[in-house]
């Protein structure tokens, strides 16, 4: 059973739009944070907007001003709105989360989605 299920990716022109959904499934619980982070080839795996606490937002200083977390509780899922996008943008894009383990709220968990292709055309 996959936990984090992502949704829209995919390839659009420089200075286009996409939106990203990750739905966490009921088994996790008392999601602490929610968010995401990326990878492109060869460079290491970075944060990009997460959710702390259903109310803080923090954006990695590259997005800033292009990228918009928000979050529906009531549907356990995350959005990330991405505009202006640019050919660094290019990556794959994984959901994040860290939620009590199946042990308890005492041990935190971090769980990741499949991840999503992102492909900005220059």
């Amino acid at each position: 059973q996959e936990l984090l299920v992502e949704s829209g990716g995919g390839l659009v022109q420089g200075g286009g739009s996409l939106r990203l959904s990750c739905q966490a499934s009921g088994s996790l619980f008392s999601i602490e944070i929610m968010g995401w982070y990326r990878q492109s080839p060869g460079k290491q795996r970075e944060s990009v907007a997460v959710i702390i606490d259903g109310d803080r937002t923090n954006y990695a200083d590259s997005v800033k001003g292009r990228f918009t977390i928000s979050g529906d509780t009531a549907k356990n899922t995350v959005y990330l709105q991405m505009n202006s996008l640019k050919s660094e943008d290019t990556a794959v894009y994984y959901c994040y989360a860290r939620a009590c383990s199946p042990y308890g709220c005492h041990i935190r968990n971090d769980y990741w989605g499949q991840g999503t292709q992102v492909t900005v055309a220059s």
